[in-house]
């Protein structure tokens, strides 16, 4: 199963869709998760609580700023395809 969200930055809302698709049976080790860009903190965080899933990034950018944004990263996604920024 392919889990895609342009961003890993945190990892909260990837542990959350995760513990999702296990609640409906689906294996860890079945699981891709794909992204254009992450944090380390990002990635840390997804591994701790789930090992077996498989993390495909485009780029791992250098950390998350004191707002919890990836930097250099891409701006906040949502702002930016919403044009809410």
């Amino acid at each position: 199963m392919i889990l895609v969200d342009p961003m890993l930055a945190t990892g909260g809302s990837a542990k959350s869709a995760i513990a999702v698709m296990r609640q409906e049976g689906i294996h860890e080790q079945n699981i891709i998760f794909c992204c254009m860009v992450a944090s380390p903190e990002g990635i840390d965080n997804v591994m701790k609580s789930y090992p077996l899933v498989r993390i495909l990034v485009g780029e791992v950018d250098r950390g998350l700023n004191d707002k919890k944004y990836i930097i250099p990263g891409l701006g906040d996604f949502g702002d930016r395809f919403y044009g809410t920024h």
